[in-house]
């Protein structure tokens, strides 16, 4: 929707094909509904945010800005504002104002939007340029760099003729240039240019079924593996189901990979315990950022510090404290003002405690044996949610076969891929959707630029 904006304002003709009954489904779910459009952060720390291939996005967000996109929404009509971690909502919390902005603006600009309408195939053809006549071309024009040198440079290199003589040989580039798209009913459409935009493998219920990885593929664009992210993660601990509904605020989940235990994820924030696992805001990020290393390890160590603000001789101080209050309680009612409810008989289940023990009787041993399983409350993953689940899909078109500054396919002239179609993806907190709004912007800029 947003390149189509782009497009028609810099005066293109555009057809919008969406194979839902309608527009936006995705974009009506994600922030719970809320609609978590980007994140307000400074520009640039935005790509420290971004897990895959954050080089390949510097051009396209330098051209769009997490500030432009709130600029681009406020000059459509939508009230916005900034919550805690910068996250960028509308005021309304409501997801389909982004939506209805949008599609008003599609409107406005002349916009041709066919729902119910699958695209089956991309149509392509052969194509010759006979690079030294652009050449001459550009050169009377004081170009130097030719666009054949800019999107095939492989392909290119100095002649001279076998006389020794420096000159021009008449050369030939051929090639494959998109020339349209086939509907699912037969239908061809001729188009110069056409953008993939068709999300991945990530809640296939909104139509994000793959379609753009299939496009790809029938045009040997290659297609990274793809995997769920930013979904919840299961773990083996017959304990973890006790613990389903219990959030947590203000801890560190830590995950390790390798024999030596190596630190893969550790940050601050906020998860909760499901019945088979842990998910939350803090779970979703680890998510995005291990899935590679659990795919491979099978799976991850993990420890959750339940109370990161004390250092474990600060903690030790704090207990010393409740155990002198309470000498004759049983430890199950002294630990009641450290830790939720439900984390409590399962705490002591971990570090050998009986719970009706008197605090009086409670060794050193196993005092250092509690506070142990506080700071470092014991998880193994084991494995990622799915697709229904899961916020994004990690992997797909390969940011090796497309132009970073226009998002053009290097072997397909005129074919564009942006969003979560490429092999890109950052952590919860409205980065994702900055990325479609900067690769979107990149592309439309780039066919305007080509069709003048």
């Amino acid at each position: 929707m947003a390149a189509s904006v782009f497009l028609a304002k810099a005066g293109c003709s555009v057809r919008l094909y969406e194979k839902n009954e309608k527009l936006g489904k995705k974009l009506y779910i994600t922030g719970k509904g809320r609609c978590n459009f980007t994140n307000a952060c400074p520009e640039e720390e935005f790509l420290s945010h971004v897990v895959t291939n954050p080089r390949f996005l510097y051009s396209a967000f330098a051209g769009f800005t997490n500030h432009d996109a709130i600029r681009f929404f406020e000059e459509l009509g939508l009230q916005t504002k900034v919550e805690r971690g910068n996250r960028a909502f509308p005021v309304s919390d409501h997801s389909s104002d982004v939506i209805r902005v949008l599609e008003r603006e599609l409107r406005a600009c002349g916009v041709k939007v066919s729902l119910h309408t699958e695209v089956r195939e991309l149509i392509t053809e052969e194509v010759g340029v006979d690079v030294s006549a652009a050449e001459d071309i550009m050169d009377e024009a004081g170009i130097h760099v030719s666009a054949a040198e800019e999107q095939f440079p492989e392909k290119q290199s100095k002649e001279a003729d076998d006389s020794g003589k420096t000159g021009k040989k008449h050369r030939q580039d051929t090639g494959r240039r998109i020339s349209g798209v086939r509907l699912a009913d037969g239908t061809e459409v001729s188009a110069d240019a056409v953008i993939v935009a068709t999300g991945g493998l990530s809640y296939p219920s909104t139509g994000s079924t793959g379609d753009g990885y299939r496009f790809a593929e029938q045009l040997a664009v290659p297609v990274t593996v793809c995997r769920p992210s930013l979904v919840p993660l299961l773990t083996e601990e017959s304990y973890i189901p006790q613990l389903q509904g219990l959030s947590l605020k203000n801890v560190t989940l830590t995950i390790r990979y390798g024999k030596k235990g190596k630190k893969t994820f550790q940050e601050f924030g906020e998860m909760l315990f499901t019945h088979e696992g842990i998910s939350g805001p803090l779970v979703l990020s680890a998510s995005a950022v291990t899935g590679a290393s659990l795919q491979e390890a099978g799976r991850l160590p993990a420890e959750i510090d339940l109370k990161p603000a004390l250092t474990e001789e600060q903690l030790d101080a704090r207990i010393l404290r409740e155990f002198e209050a309470g000498r004759n309680k049983a430890l199950k009612n002294v630990i009641a003002s450290l830790l939720p409810a439900k984390m409590r008989p399962v705490i002591m289940a971990c570090a050998g405690i009986a719970p009706e023990k008197p605090v009086h009787d409670i060794t050193k041993a196993e005092r250092q044996k509690l506070i142990a399983v506080i700071k470092a409350f014991p998880l193994t993953i084991c494995g990622q949610g799915s697709y229904r689940e899961a916020v994004i899909t990690q992997g797909g078109v390969s940011v090796k076969a497309v132009n970073p500054k226009t998002m053009e396919c290097k072997t397909v002239r005129g074919l564009y891929f942006i969003g979560e179609v490429l092999d890109l993806d950052a952590v919860t907190g409205g980065f994702n959707l900055q990325i479609a709004w900067s690769t979107a912007h990149a592309a439309a800029e780039a066919i305007a630029e080509a069709a003048e």
